[in-house]
């Protein structure tokens, strides 16, 4: 009886450790070890014993094996995408990952394919204001109306709001990511000068690095018969910088916009495009956007921005999320 009692409390000890995947990975270590010294014991002394007690004998065998394989591997990986190299059925979920500072953090995993990419994706950014329990992230000031909410610039801090997000050490040479924004008052997509590092879009400006590299440009145009590049006899040209890595929409089915927050038709979702707007929902991937570095691998940051040249105009964002891989 007092074997078997034994047994229980060890395995018990067992299941609380592996459950409480917020303690300290060493100290989880420490104590596993102190259970497989336990077992081990176990397991030479109690051979004798018939029965159910094999189960337990079958379990000590599977911990050791599995406490002696995984010592010479670093106890949490570093990215999504090494756990998805390592067993490449996991599910897409919340892991615990290895950071640059040697702590480690819980990060959202996609193992699904995205943007033409196999699976192991590690989510940098995520903003869901549908979830009346997440707010703006700092700077950033509330739209809401006609139950839309959404994030748009500080008129207080200049021409532009920007929010960052650190890789925490992981290197990557794709970013895979989508926005959701919406149309408030008068903006007039791309300016004529583009400067990547300053203001040059009524949008949304994406960068990677202190530098400001050039991800993707989500521009907001005052309507939907016009101002956008994409639309159909637009005269609006895209500078180099920004190539073809770039959305365009309009929320104003009018000529002319109002100084109001149009909710009826999301920017840069690809739906919602009607007469000369139509080729701005037909761009390939969107909503998604996606740029492929080949074997130049970063760590940067990632930055994102919602400018505007006024307080008569700005392109509040309700939605984005955004990987590297």
């Amino acid at each position: 009886t007092n074997q078997y009692n034994t047994d229980d409390g060890l395995l018990n000890e067992l299941l609380n450790t592996t459950r409480n995947n917020g303690q300290d990975i060493q100290e989880i270590k420490q104590k596993m070890d102190g259970i497989i010294s336990s077992l081990s014991h176990i397991k030479e002394t109690a051979t004798s014993n018939a029965g159910a007690i094999n189960d337990i004998l079958l379990l000590v065998e599977d911990l050791i094996m599995l406490h002696n394989d995984s010592s010479s591997f670093s106890p949490i990986p570093t990215s999504c995408q090494e756990i998805k190299n390592k067993q490449p059925n996991s599910p897409s979920g919340v892991y615990l990952l290895k950071t640059a500072t040697n702590g480690s953090q819980s990060v959202y995993c996609n193992m699904e394919e995205l943007c033409g990419s196999g699976g192991g994706w590690t989510r940098l950014a995520y903003l869901d204001m549908s979830d009346a329990t997440q707010n703006c992230p700092s700077g950033f000031i509330l739209y809401q109306s006609g139950g839309v909410r959404a994030c748009g610039r500080n008129l207080s801090s200049g021409i532009c709001t920007s929010v960052q997000f650190p890789s925490n050490g992981i290197s990557y040479s794709q970013i895979c990511g989508r926005v959701t924004g919406y149309q408030y008052g008068l903006p007039d997509a791309i300016d004529e000068v583009v400067n990547i590092s300053a203001k040059y879009v009524d949008g949304v400006s994406i960068t990677h690095g202190s530098s400001r590299q050039h991800v993707w440009t989500l521009m907001a145009g005052y309507s939907e018969l016009t101002s956008c590049p994409y639309n159909t006899g637009s005269t609006v040209s895209v500078p180099a910088s920004i190539g073809d890595n770039y959305f365009c929409e309009s929320g104003n089915p009018n000529t002319f916009p109002s100084q109001i927050l149009y909710t009826s038709d999301p920017l840069w979702d690809g739906q919602g495009c009607d007469s000369a707007e139509g080729p701005c929902c037909n761009v390939p991937g969107i909503p998604w956007f996606h740029r492929d570095y080949g074997s130049n691998m970063t760590t940067d940051y990632i930055e994102l921005r919602v400018c505007a040249n006024s307080g008569h105009e700005d392109s509040p964002v309700s939605f984005y999320e955004i990987y590297v891989q």
